[in-house]
Order: structure tokens, then C-alpha cells, then sequence
């Protein structure tokens, strides 16, 4: 096919002309391919050429440099030292290697923290934080904010136009606030600008309870843990929008000095909730994330969720910024993955939209606080047994990156996720075990599996491309998220709520009406009362018999076309007999929804029901149980990966005959073995 070709001499131009090629396209990433965090200012310069020579020849693409190196960049302030940078970025050069460089704001220098002491983060009990870790900066500090946009200008001015150098990562994975004086001015300031008067936030955080009402903007405090629902919102608001600004000072300085073809991006971590990811990622090209399992085996639900997430924050593909090479060092229990299966967790990540994986980390420092994490290669220079893994994916991702190249995952169902929902659930869970990524995940793993694609989005996203829209746990409804969903439903959509959905305000106040608040008229019905669970409570109904854990509500239907799907057994005397789940028919689209936290076997028949209602027509192929199953498509053709995460060996019968992208050939069947992956490709129908 014309266009494989194309792709294939564009993928092997780039990676054979490293150091000139890139100056020629305009492109924002480069196609399939691994990478790997190297650490050129922990080494002496006699050793870089034999860890790039490694490196080629495992198949790395890209090294991302320097993300921890400011005292080496700046040794004195205003004393830069970048000579070793430029000779690391050639000499990747010359091993056709790519850079992604990071920004190294994430750990100041020593000299930076005692000069001006007020750039250290100040802890939520009042002390500040401490030089010798990372991540002690205060992100609201102005002049942390000046010295950090110093530094990525001076890089951008030496690197900007560097034909090695594709992106730029900015920081390392945000976390710590700061909660000193600076900080709790500019949150007075944003809840100013945000609410205008005192009245006003008086009104809408019903401050009269327990005698919380302002007079004046500095009464008010930092509110990150404990407090009004309203403060604590705001906070966490105003914690995304800083991290936001302090990220785009940097983001400005490399754009104004660099070329467009270079992306910027910031590596995110999954399910981690300090701050609204889709806030910060507006500015960037693309998201990134680092995925860690940490401790035990690779999850597919939980962890294929966490890519989705991320692809979701700009709707289109992201890369793992860095992943584990077997296993890591902050875990209880720091278990190595299995033989075979950082390949199959590469594959997966591809499978859901990763367009690169990158490793953390090449080789340890000989000292520091992350010296029994993983590697690719030892202490000594020469390669772990992961190193042939790991250069087998990349020799996988060469074969496959034609194929791949501009490929996506395409949904007909999404999932809506909240960041202000999942806030203000785990501030009043009301069941200490009702945890909301795991009420996410109890619908996700049933919808994945059975629509082989599902993109999960926020609230507010467009979503008129979907058949099916499911909210579990969207306890925060602003005025223009409901705007948004009604208007779903009544341009044809099918609209499912789960449980604890439309019970709060944009303030984290109680709706005046009862859940799902604004679309209880579109509904029929509403939320009676809500109960949360000792035990299990019997359910019987459309979807057949199970249970419902941890939390139950009792639903009423008041229009007359909505109608009962499921209906709770005997349990408290409340439930006994109560609706658990209704719907109702509004024109061309439907609303639903679901009270109870459904088990495993009646979830599935719900979401079998949810999608042939929508019209939702998955590929039809008999997938075993524990092989993940997934397509990517353009305009062209699709792609379809299996992961097989089953311990045996499981024999799959193709509906149509396929190409096999890594081993070549047509199939119409394939075998398995435990961890094995298999890439098609045919014509999309």
C-alpha cells in the first residue's frame, strides 16, 4: 500500500539522518518508537559513547536529558554551563538519537534555595521545606518562576534550533504546594477575580454555617485538607490554574526561541489527583505520563484506564514518558515484572494510544535516593537481562511504526471523569471504601472489554461523536456541564449516571434539587435518598440477579414513560423492593440511571444492554478472557494489537484475513503463548 511506504522511507529517513533530518519537517513527534531517561552529567564523558552504542543498538530513538541537571547547567547564578549539553545532544546525534530536553525546575540548586530562601515551598503546618530532596520549590514563588524562566530560556536560546532536538519535557511530574503568606495572598486574589464580592461566595458557600462568613478577603485561609466544601474546591482550582501558569512562564520562554516543530509536554502521572490535569494540559502539544505498576503485575483495567485518561486531557495520542525496565524502588514490595511482560505492557501501552515509550532509566547513579530502581543496564556499563526485552520492543516498534504512524484509537463510547467530582467524593466518601476511580473502573473494565475502545473525557468535552456516554460518580454538575449533557440526550446520545451524579453545585454545595439536580427533569426521576452499605444488597431485574456494594440509592420515577430496570431486594427495609436502576426515552436519545454499584456479572449484561440500545456495533471477534484486544485507525486502515496477559497459551479465529505486521504474512487465526503479542492490519471495511 502506497501510504505504508511513504511512512516506512519517512520513519528510516529520520532515524538515519538524526542530525538533519528534523530541521526539515514540521512534525511534532516522530513515529513509534522507545526511549530512555539518560543522566550524561552522572557520568564521565569517556562513558557516553558506549551507552549510546547501547542504546542504537536496542533500537532507542530519543534520550530525555536533563530534567534534574541545574546545578551542572548553572553552577553560580547567572554562571551557565551548557558546553557538556551540546556535546551529549551531538554525540546522540551521531547514534541517530533523538532529545526530548527537560527543563530542571524540578530540582533547584543548592545555591538557588540559600540565596533566596523564600523559593522553598512552605509545608501545610507552616515550616519550610528543606534543599537535598526534589520538588522543595514553592511553584507560586515569583522569583522561583524568574529563575526557572531564565534557565529554560537559556536553554531554549542554545537548543531551540537544534535539528536533534524534537521536544521539550517541562519539569517532573507536579505534586508539592506551598501554603505560605505568597500563596495564601494569590488564592484571596484568584477568589476575588473568581466571585467578585464577599457577598457572593458568603452566598454560594453558605458561609452562616458554623459562623464561617468573610468581611474581608485576608480572613480567608488556605484550605487544602479540611474546611468548607466550597474553600477546598477552590483550593484545589487554584492549585491547577498555578501550576498552570507557573508551567506556561516556561512554556513561553522555549516558544520564543524555538522552532515550531519542537512539541513541549510535561510528564503526568495516571490516576494522581493534586491537581485538574486537563487544566494544565491546555498549553501543551500532547500529553505524557509515567507508568509505573510499582508493586505486583500489570493491571489492564486500571492501568488501560490511565492511558486513556491521558489521552483524554487533549483527545488525541500521548506518550509514556517513562515506564519501569522490570521494577522499581518505592514500592513495600519491589517484585521484578515477568519474563515477557515490559513487552506485552509496551504493547499495551501502543494498543491505547501511546505513540512512544520511554524507560526510567537507562543506568543508576552510583549514589542517591533511587539507586535500586531498575535499569537497563548496571552499574557497570553492560546490560541487565531486561536490556534484550527492551531491544526487542524497539526492534517491534521499527516493524510496526509504518503501520502505526498517524493511527489513533477511534470511540463510540466514552467515559466522563471529573477531577471536582473525585475531590469532593473523597472528601465526604460517606463509605470510607467508596473510592471514585474504583466506581470509574467498575464501569470501564466491562465497557473496554466489550467495545474494545473507550475514550474517557471531561464533563464539558464535546461528545457528539459518541453513541454512548456513561458518568459514574459525577458528583460536581456546573450549570455548563449539564447544559452540555442535556443537549447530548436530545441530539440522540444515550446518557448513563451512576451513582452519587448531580448532587453538587460548581461550589461544592448541596443542589437545590434533589440528584441528578439539573437533569432530574430530563430523567423522569429522581435520587429519594442514598444509603451507604454495611453489606451487599440483593438486586433483580432487567440485567438478571446480583448485588450492589458500599453505597445504594433509592430512585423514583415521576414522568410516566420513565421505567424501572432494576429493583433492590430485602435489605434495610428502605431498599426493600425500591427502584436501583431507570431510564427513560427522550426523543431520539436516552437517560439512564443507575443507583447501585453493580457486581462483575450483572455490570457486564448492563453495559451489553447500553450498547445495543446505542447502536454500538464492536468489531465481532471472540476474544478469551485476559487478552486485551484493541484498534487503532486512520482514514486508510485500522490496526489491531492483542496483548495476551493469560497464563496459557489462548487460540484466537480471525472474522476476516489479516497482514501480520511483525512477522509478515496474512493470518486468520492466531495462537497466543502467555505475554504474547500480535499486530494486524487490514483495510478498514
Amino acid at each position: 500500500m502506497k501510504y505504508k511506504a511513504i511512512a516506512a522511507i519517512f520513519y528510516f529517513a529520520m532515524a538515519s539522518l538524526a542530525g538533519s533530518s528534523m530541521a526539515a519537517t514540521s512534525s511534532k513527534t516522530i513515529p513509534l518508537s522507545i526511549g530512555v531517561a539518560w543522566y550524561p552529567e552522572q557520568w564521565p564523558e569517556s562513558r557516553w559513547e558506549d551507552d549510546l552504542t547501547l542504546m542504537e543498538k536496542a533500537h532507542v530513538h530519543w534520550v530525555r536529558v536533563g530534567e534534574f541537571a541545574w546545578s551542572r547547567m548553572e553552577p553560580s547564578e547567572g554562571v551557565y554551563d551548557l558546553d557538556w549539553l551540546v556535546r551529549a545532544v551531538e554525540l546522540a546525534g551521531k547514534h541517530h538519537i533523538f532529545v526530548v530536553m527537560g527543563t530542571p525546575s524540578a530540582s533547584p540548586p543548592a545555591w538557588l534555595t540559600q540565596k533566596y530562601p523564600e523559593t522553598l515551598r512552605t509545608k501545610e503546618d507552616g515550616r519550610k521545606d528543606e534543599h537535598g530532596n526534589r520538588q522543595q520549590f514553592d511553584w507560586s514563588s515569583p522569583k522561583y518562576r524568574e529563575l526557572a524562566r531564565a534557565m529554560a530560556e537559556r536553554l531554549a536560546v542554545r537548543f531551540g534550533h537544534d535539528p536533534n532536538v524534537i521536544g521539550w519535557q517541562i519539569d517532573n511530574e507536579y505534586a508539592e504546594q506551598s501554603f505560605g503568606p505568597t500563596t495564601r495572598t494569590q488564592f484571596q486574589q484568584w477568589l476575588k477575580a473568581r466571585y467578585g464580592t464577599l457577598d457572593n461566595l458568603n452566598q454560594r458557600w453558605a458561609t452562616s454555617y458554623w459562623s464561617q462568613s468573610y468581611t474581608a478577603w485576608e480572613q480567608i485561609p488556605v484550605g487544602a485538607t479540611r474546611g468548607n466544601p466550597g474553600l477546598m474546591l477552590s483550593w484545589q482550582r487554584f492549585v491547577s490554574d498555578t501550576w498552570r501558569s507557573y508551567q506556561k512562564v516556561q512554556i513561553d520562554a522555549i516558544r520564543a526561541h524555538s522552532e515550531p516543530r519542537q512539541f513541549i509536554t510535561t510528564n503526568m502521572m495516571g490516576f494522581f489527583d493534586r491537581y485538574d490535569h486537563y487544566t494544565v494540559a491546555q498549553d501543551l502539544d500532547f500529553a505524557a505520563w509515567d507508568d509505573y505498576v510499582g508493586q505486583g503485575h500489570l493491571d489492564p483495567t486500571r492501568n488501560g484506564a490511565a492511558h486513556d485518561l491521558t489521552r483524554g486531557f487533549l483527545r488525541k495520542n500521548f506518550w509514556v514518558m517513562e515506564t519501569q525496565p522490570g521494577f522499581v524502588n518505592w514500592s513495600q514490595d519491589n517484585n521484578a515484572l515477568d519474563k515477557g511482560e515490559v513487552r506485552a505492557m509496551a504493547w499495551h501501552d501502543v494498543a491505547h494510544g501511546a505513540d512512544a515509550v520511554g524507560y526510567w532509566q537507562w543506568r543508576s547513579a552510583l549514589n542517591g535516593q533511587e539507586e535500586y530502581h531498575g535499569t537497563l543496564i548496571g552499574s557497570d556499563g553492560t546490560p541487565v537481562p531486561v536490556y534484550s526485552e527492551v531491544a526487542q520492543v524497539g526492534a517491534e516498534f521499527d516493524r510496526a511504526a509504518a503501520w502505526l504512524s498517524g493511527t489513533e484509537p477511534q470511540a463510540e463510547v466514552a467515559i466522563l471523569h471529573s477531577y471536582d467530582s473525585r475531590w469532593a467524593v473523597n472528601w465526604q466518601r460517606h463509605n470510607q471504601s467508596y473510592d471514585p476511580v474504583d466506581a470509574l473502573l467498575s464501569y470501564y473494565k466491562q465497557l473496554r472489554r466489550q467495545a474494545h475502545t473507550v475514550d474517557i473525557v471531561a464533563p464539558l468535552a464535546p461528545l457528539s461523536r459518541y453513541k454512548l456516554v456513561v458518568a459514574p460518580a459525577l458528583n460536581v454538575l456546573s450549570d455548563g456541564e449539564a447544559k452540555n449533557l442535556i443537549e447530548y440526550v436530545r441530539q440522540g446520545g444515550h446518557l448513563v449516571l451512576g451513582q452519587r451524579s448531580g448532587m453538587k453545585t460548581v461550589d461544592n454545595a448541596l443542589q437545590p434539587q434533589r440528584q441528578p439536580g439539573p437533569l432530574t427533569e430530563l430523567l423522569g426521576g429522581r435520587v429519594e435518598q442514598y444509603y451507604a452499605l454495611e453489606s451487599p444488597v440483593p438486586l433483580d431485574g432487567q440485567w438478571g440477579s446480583g448485588s450492589s456494594k458500599l453505597w445504594a440509592e433509592q430512585l423514583g420515577a415521576s414522568a410516566p414513560d420513565t421505567e424501572v430496570l432494576m429493583r433492590y431486594g430485602r435489605s434495610n427495609g428502605w431498599l426493600d423492593g425500591q427502584p436501583a436502576a431507570i431510564t427513560r426515552r427522550v426523543g431520539n436519545g436516552r437517560i439512564t440511571y443507575i443507583g447501585a454499584w453493580l457486581d462483575g456479572m450483572t455490570m457486564s449484561h448492563a453495559v451489553e444492554w447500553m450498547l445495543t440500545d446505542a447502536k454500538v456495533r464492536p468489531v465481532a471477534v471472540d476474544v478469551p478472557e485476559g487478552v486485551e484486544f484493541s484498534i487503532r485507525r486512520d482514514a486508510q486502515h485500522e490496526v489491531w494489537i492483542f496483548v495476551n496477559l493469560n497464563a496459557g497459551a489462548q487460540r484466537i479465529k480471525l472474522p476476516q484475513t489479516m497482514t501480520d505486521v511483525l512477522h509478515g504474512g496474512n493470518v486468520n487465526q492466531l495462537s497466543l503463548d502467555h505475554f504474547d503479542v500480535s499486530v494486524l492490519s487490514s483495510n478498514v471495511p
